[in-house]
């Protein structure tokens, strides 16, 4: 296709305004507390509707992609983040902030989502040959709008303290161009589409299976976040997981109850895992890091690992083709470093130890959410946009559900008991009035947040002991929530592990091609000469 260059660069700039707009947000939480009063819970709801709207956008955009055309979703994607910008700058007072900057968020992560069910796919069929490459080469603009986002925070906030409408108006320069760089494109047909696979057909490899994997994460959401918000008890549970029950049952009816790939269901787990560890963790690490070292350093190394991503992201074909690492080798050794970093950094004492550890850490999370949307893209071409575009969705749905939230309760847990066994008494006075828990991990209550800050503002000299009893907990608390987060790059290991294993059984790892499908023309760099 002519213009697949292009289309390729649109998609680098649509996900580029998504990692602007969330970096610039992440930044300018605390302009928001301070003009409408918010409490560090409402702005933790603000900041995950952007999660959780970019699931249904994604995967309601994944279902019907293939049947009304990619260029309406584009064109959806933008008006929605346009009009994401217009209602979040009309904040004003207290009284109607919250829902004006919650519903804000929320279309900018439906319009996110949207737009990754079309660039995903699109890049995914229009580089048959070398998927992994070119969908690294895609998600490079994520850490890239990320490290823009941030730079543009600390020198137009911190530094200037520009007003926050200004700032995040940023977010709309790559907004226009993708629009301009899709405007009048034609967009290609996966090869299902091509092959006029039905709908039903494209869920046939989902199956029972991989439609568990979302209706598991489905259930969290409306029971925590829908009934949860007006019911107590068990009721809000017990309905989510009514009504994920009942989305399990149409994929069961459309597929006529197949169970779907083991294999494919495998990966849903994965990613589950992924979005748990790579997106979770970087919503605390920029808090932990700060913790550990200074606030400042916390920002840098935030910045770093960033670079890292954007850099290494255009070197999957050099580690795939030169190196011969099969994608899913790539994976495995992704998350033994993501390992080896995380414990490397709950140890870190001095800058320069965390720019070595976190940098590991940086490497090993570098290929996770593209290679995997490659393997899927590479092994389930029947599934169309649909399993691509679960995949991420799953991976947003645990960030909210699972990272981010699990590893606020570790690092709550972990400080809390690391005070009680250090001066029960102390933890008595400063504990929180309510306790807060996670899943099937118990109750915890944590060391109440107004008096851990309040001692943080503190000058070293005016710190009695009991403040320095504080301060160590929470620091141990913390390196302890980095060696318990490590875990979850261990289980991928082990996953990533039996998948390799099982490819060796099968003859090697290949990409599959729907039948009757001709193999895909090699690149132009790659053609072979007819002269003998």
């Amino acid at each position: 296709m002519e213009n697949r260059s292009r289309l390729l660069w649109a998609g680098f700039m649509a996900i580029l305004a998504a990692g602007v707009g969330f970096a610039i947000r992440g930044g300018i939480f605390d302009n928001w507390k301070l003009e409408f009063g918010f409490t560090d819970t409402q702005l933790g709801d603000i900041g995950g509707a952007g999660f959780t709207s970019f699931c249904f956008g994604i995967i309601l955009g994944g279902i019907i992609a293939d049947k009304i055309g990619y260029g309406k979703l584009v064109l959806a994607a933008f008006l929605l983040h346009v009009l994401s910008a217009v209602l979040t700058f009309t904040a004003s007072s207290k009284e109607t902030a919250y829902l004006t900057l919650y519903w804000g968020m929320f279309l900018f992560g439906f319009a996110n989502g949207t737009l990754e069910a079309v660039v995903n796919p699109v890049v995914a069929t229009l580089y048959p040959e070398n998927r992994t490459h070119y969908l690294n080469i895609l998600h490079a603009s994520w850490p890239g709008g990320m490290i823009l986002g941030a730079v543009a925070g600390w020198i137009l906030d911190d530094a200037m303290e520009i007003d926050w409408r200004i700032q995040l108006a940023l977010y709309l320069l790559p907004t226009v161009a993708y629009g301009l760089m899709f405007l009048g494109q034609k967009q290609p047909k996966s090869e299902a589409s091509e092959k006029g696979l039905s709908l039903q057909e494209m869920f046939k490899d989902v199956g029972l299976l991989g439609a568990a994997v979302a209706c598991f994460l489905l259930a969290l959401f409306f029971g925590e976040k829908v009934f949860g918000a007006f019911l107590s008890g068990d009721t809000p549970t017990l309905l989510g997981y009514a009504v994920a029950g009942a989305f399990l049952v149409v994929v069961g009816l459309m597929t006529k109850f197949s169970l779907g790939s083991f294999l494919l269901f495998i990966l849903f787990v994965a990613h589950m895992l992924v979005g748990a560890v790579e997106l979770g963790t970087d919503q605390w690490i920029q808090n932990i890091t700060g913790n550990l070292l200074t606030s400042g350093q916390g920002k840098a190394l935030f910045i770093w690992t960033n670079i890292i991503m954007f850099s290494l992201r255009f070197c999957a074909h050099f580690i795939e083709k030169k190196i011969g690492l099969s994608p899913v080798g790539i994976l495995l050794t992704c998350a033994v470093l993501a390992v080896a970093g995380l414990v490397m950094a709950s140890n870190i004492t001095s800058f320069g130890f965390a720019l070595v550890a976190l940098g590991i850490y940086a490497v090993g999370k570098t290929f996770y959410w593209p290679t995997q949307l490659a393997v899927i893209g590479d092994r389930f071409p029947r599934t169309g946009a649909v399993a691509i575009s679960m995949t991420a969705g799953i991976g947003m749905l645990s960030a909210g559900l699972i990272g981010s939230q699990g590893l606020g309760y570790a690092k709550d847990r972990f400080a809390s008991e690391e005070l009680k066994k250090a001066d029960a008494a102390l933890y008595e006075q400063v504990k929180a009035k309510e306790p807060s828990n996670f899943r099937f991990f118990g109750q915890v209550t944590a060391i109440d947040g107004a008096k851990l800050e309040e001692v943080k503002k503190k000058d070293s000299a005016a710190r009695s002991p009991q403040d320095s009893l504080i301060l160590e907990a929470e620091l141990k608390g913390n390196r302890k929530t980095l060696v318990a987060d490590a875990f979850i790059p261990g289980m991928m290991a082990v996953i990533y592990l039996g998948i390799l294993l099982y490819f060796k059984t099968i003859g090697g790892y290949k990409a599959v091609r729907i039948e009757g499908d001709p193999p895909p023309a090699p690149p132009p760099q790659a053609a072979v000469s007819d002269r003998s």
